[in-house]
């Protein structure tokens, strides 16, 4: 096990992977920005060091100044987090060239699972289904471009290879709309991503979100932690997640997480991971892999009872799973709820200071946050300040705990979107089951403010 390890985040994020350091008796050394002085994780730590001002292209996407901070303390490995440098496979390389292990996948894998062509291709020959589409990077002649999406069926979706998080996408729904819909994606993903490729794909029309939570080590072992529907979005940024998935038989979760697990030994997978699938009518159609810890993980271990931040480290240092596939079961339901510092309805950012904070508690209730009374939520960073995490014997159980939760819950200074959580626990197509990623953006659309 590393005698130390230096936590590359912020946020509710790097107080997580704190405490799972503490659990294994390995110091961490937690890096801040200047707008993150007086965080929860910074004032806890045993060894902490700023990396550069407010803005996150001068700090948390500094890869320079993460590596001297591992240097100066003497870490042994960085672990990255979600967001920021997670899924960069030159920040994975440089980092290992530096001779710290990098807490995540090989760097070759990210570069792989990074891009969406190079993902399906390795998904379609690993036997993984993958929406019907374009076999890799579309092409610049007009004509075929047009044949490919007549043999797909209208409407399509163009996709950039390099895109993620719900950015750049682009539905077409007629011929005439085509070429010019994927000249306006190459344009935004060149841009955004620094990779104009595009690829094709049908799109699906009522679709859920659903994903498969995985664990590989270095000696060829992986396992699957069952399911988490993850349909509750707005424009494609998950609002809420459940595990399981409602109305989706054992069988058939069966026999895709074993395909996932084929799929990690097939590249050579290891670390924590998470296959994206639409799920429509009793198919899955591979969308695709994100190469680190998800914001999510803890429903899956609220229903596993296994540490998926611990086990992450574990496997990082060179140890095998403690587990195999038989002796993992699902015990129950978990919701969680993501807690922002935003308008409810209107969604637009609001950050300050928290005048009041006040966590619920009960039975099968769990907090991660960094914020506390009198905590300044910066305007840096995204806005998310939180996640309320439930745990029932029954789905029924799981959401009267959090209703429970969300009316204990105050929080004060500034706005979040608490409300809009409260409404949704109460929505009889929620309650029901089985909405699917359209479901919200309608729903909002009926309950304007």
């Amino acid at each position: 096990m590393f005698k130390k390890i230096l936590i590359a985040n912020r946020g509710e994020i790097a107080l997580r992977i704190q405490r799972a350091c503490r659990e294994l008796g390995v110091k961490a050394v937690m890096v801040y920005s200047e707008a993150d002085r007086d965080a929860k994780y910074v004032r806890l730590a045993e060894e902490a060091v700023c990396i550069g001002p407010a803005a996150s292209s001068l700090s948390y996407l500094n890869m320079p100044a993460i590596i001297s901070a591992a240097e100066v303390t003497d870490a042994e490995a960085i672990h990255p987090g979600y967001g920021f440098l997670s899924e960069n496979a030159d920040f994975a390389e440089r980092v290992e060239k530096s001779g710290f292990q990098f807490i995540g996948p090989t760097p070759e894998s990210i570069r792989i699972m990074g891009d969406k062509v190079s993902a399906k291709q390795a998904m379609i020959r690993a036997g993984v289904p993958c929406v019907p589409g374009s076999e890799g990077e579309l092409p610049d002649d007009p004509a075929h471009i047009r044949r490919i999406a007549k043999s797909v069926g209208y409407p399509v979706i163009i996709k950039a290879a390099g895109g993620g998080g719900g950015r750049g996408m682009r539905v077409v729904h007629t011929e005439a709309a085509l070429i010019n819909a994927v000249a306006m994606t190459r344009a935004e993903a060149g841009a955004a991503f620094g990779n104009p490729a595009v690829y094709m794909e049908k799109f699906l029309q009522n679709p859920r979100h659903i994903e498969i939570q995985i664990l590989a080590d270095k000696h060829k072992n992986a396992v699957y932690l069952g399911e988490r529907d993850c349909s509750m979005q707005r424009r494609h940024q998950k609002i809420l997640e459940e595990a399981p998935a409602p109305g989706i038989s054992r069988k058939l979760i069966e026999r895709i997480g074993d395909r996932c697990v084929a799929a990690c030994k097939k590249i050579n997978y290891r670390g924590v991971g998470t296959f994206e699938f639409l799920y429509e009518d009793g198919e899955f159609y591979f969308i695709e892999m994100n190469t680190r810890v998800q914001v999510e993980h803890p429903i899956t271990e609220m229903v596993t009872g296994i540490d998926i931040v611990k086990t992450q480290i574990m496997v990082a240092a060179g140890e095998k799973l403690p587990f195999t596939q038989r002796q993992i079961t699902i015990n129950g339901h978990a919701i969680e709820c993501r807690i922002n510092a935003e308008d409810p309805y209107k969604f637009t950012p609001s950050p300050g200071r928290v005048t009041t904070w006040h966590a619920p508690g009960g039975p099968g209730v769990r907090v991660d946050t960094h914020i506390y009374t009198n905590y300044f939520v910066p305007p840096n960073y995204d806005s998310m300040i939180g996640k309320i995490i439930v745990h029932g014997d029954t789905r029924e159980q799981a959401m009267a705990r959090m209703r429970t939760a969300l009316l204990e819950t105050a929080v004060e200074g500034i706005h979040t979107n608490i409300p809009l959580h409260r409404e949704l626990m109460v929505d009889a197509k929620f309650m029901a089951g089985g909405t699917n990623i359209h479901y919200l953006e309608h729903w909002l659309e009926q309950h304007k403010r």
